[in-house]
């Protein structure tokens, strides 16, 4: 929106925002699952979402792990969400929450979210948004906790004209606009390294190698450090008041703590629990900076020529689904994450690849920390601007 727009903007007079019941302002609906026992309603062209497929990230969730055919839409409860409609997750992980860039069906344990007349769909999100931690506080259940119908006819909300809620929402999305687009690079940097590390090392533990090539263990190319790592229970990071460092786990960042206790770049592998992706590939963390990890994520560096990156590049492309032991719990012993066969490069031509992808990484982690700053920066304004405390007449974008 123009700078020239804002000046001609009346002030926001907060008498005139409306305080109605969330329910009023949107239509929910329910979603379902086709029988699993009738193949021909799944594998067809409809995403289906679950509560796995949300990407907080993301303002928009572009993937699922599934898809459902148009019999399989037909024959079951489920609905078809459209365009910026808004999907959150109601049952068990409650308050993740998405917009839809394209139809797609859902299952029971969320509901869709579609802006009624006068609403305007992007501020509805961010409305959502705000008021997250209220929801997962109302939720309830005895075993799972649970959104229902009854919980957002008892939520009321601020809301101002048409216009305002437009510019609030064009605010709101220009950092998310921003940030999808830093990540979407990111993506394209890391798939730029993959390729060129396969031009560079093309061959497997199958193939005859060249001159100066083998075939050798990952324990002869990695260094584990994870007799430096400390687990913290969510009792003690609840007590914690700073809330710098990132804390991981075996999948994800798990939170923020008050301290570190590593400092570098380092390869997060998972340990136990998540462990591997659907194609049997390690799931893999590149962190850096100064961190804490818990102790489900091996914490490795490279040498012989492997630094981080270089490994980590490795790693995307060596499945690791046959080394995973436990039924209940998947788990990649260090035993035999050193044990699993690699083919190791001369040293020499290690270096020059991870000369060439420096930059690469270079720029990804700018990216990262951008991304970090906007998503501080958006989310110290969202409260203000559904508050009305900031007024959007003042701001141009």
């Amino acid at each position: 929106m123009k700078s020239e727009t804002v000046k001609n903007k009346t002030k926001t007079n907060l008498s005139t925002w409306r305080k109605v019941s969330l329910i009023d302002c949107i239509d929910l609906i329910g979603g379902g699952t086709p029988k699993t026992s009738v193949t021909e309603y799944w594998d067809g062209n409809i995403p289906w979402l679950s509560v796995k497929d949300f990407n907080n990230d993301n303002r928009y969730v572009y993937t699922t792990e599934k898809h459902i055919s148009e019999k399989g839409l037909a024959n079951s409860s489920t609905k078809l969400l459209q365009k910026d409609d808004i999907i959150i997750s109601a049952r068990g992980t409650v308050g993740e929450l998405a917009m839809i860039p394209f139809p797609m069906a859902f299952n029971q344990s969320c509901y869709g979210i579609r802006a009624k007349a006068g609403i305007d769909k992007t501020f509805l999100y961010y409305l959502l948004k705000n008021i997250i931690k209220q929801l997962k506080a109302v939720a309830y259940g005895s075993v799972f906790d649970t959104i229902t119908r009854d919980t957002f006819s008892n939520i009321f909300v601020n809301i101002p004209d048409e216009g305002s809620q437009g510019y609030i929402a064009s605010i709101l999305s220009a950092f998310d606009d921003k940030i999808a687009l830093n990540n979407k690079i990111n993506e394209n940097l890391e798939q730029q390294a993959q390729l060129l590390y396969k031009q560079y090392f093309p061959y497997s533990v199958d193939d005859k190698l060249p001159d100066g090539w083998h075939v050798g263990a990952v324990g002869e190319i990695v260094e584990i450090h994870d007799a430096k790592r400390i687990p913290l229970s969510g009792a003690e990071r609840a007590k914690m008041k700073k809330k710098t460092y990132p804390y991981y786990g075996a999948a994800a960042l798990m939170d923020y703590v008050d301290d570190y206790i590593f400092d570098g770049k380092y390869l997060l592998l998972g340990e136990d629990g998540t462990v591997v992706d659907n194609a049997g590939y390690p799931i893999l963390q590149y962190v850096w900076g100064q961190f804490w990890v818990n102790n489900h994520a091996h914490v490795l560096t490279g040498k012989l020529g492997f630094n981080v990156e270089s490994l980590y590049m490795l790693f995307k492309q060596t499945p690791v689904k046959a080394i995973v032991t436990g039924a209940v719990q998947p788990k990649i012993s260090q035993a035999n994450l050193r044990s699993i066969q690699v083919v190791i490069p001369p040293e020499n031509l290690l270096i020059e690849y991870n000369s060439q992808i420096e930059p690469m990484f270079a720029l990804f982690r700018a990216n990262d920390k951008a991304s970090k700053t906007l998503t501080v920066l958006r989310d110290t304004l969202l409260p203000k601007l559904m508050n009305g405390e900031i007024d959007v007449a003042d701001i141009a974008l």
